[in-house]
């Protein structure tokens, strides 16, 4: 009876550990998915505070000037959007997952 019981604790434990590596590798999953949003947030507010400066420190530039896109700019958007990342503010440099977004194509049309 006694090894009975030592191998029904060990299948046991050995269930426990599956059940824990498996919560495991969830948590993985979020925290590598809260990292990703951080970054991209920490490099899109890099991106308005180095715009925020420039506007700060040129307080002669008006508004149609900022609204205008150089065509290289437009380019690369375009380019961007063909391989498959969102270019919207919405979602900005994540997948499209294969899928059209109506704010990049509405984007897009804008500044054509």
């Amino acid at each position: 009876m006694q090894k009975r019981q030592i191998f029904d604790q060990v299948t046991d434990m050995e269930k426990q550990i599956g059940e824990l590596y498996e919560q495991l590798g969830d948590l993985k999953g979020k925290l590598r998915d809260l990292l990703e949003e951080n970054h991209r947030l920490a490099m899109e507010n890099h991106h308005l505070r180095n715009r925020l400066d420039g506007l700060e420190s040129d307080p002669e530039t008006s508004g149609e000037e900022l609204t205008k896109m150089p065509s290289e700019g437009y380019d690369n958007l375009a380019r961007l959007y063909e391989e498959g990342f969102h270019i919207c503010n919405l979602e900005f440099g994540s997948p499209r997952r294969n899928e059209d977004c109506m704010f990049c194509l509405d984007f897009l049309s804008k500044k054509k």
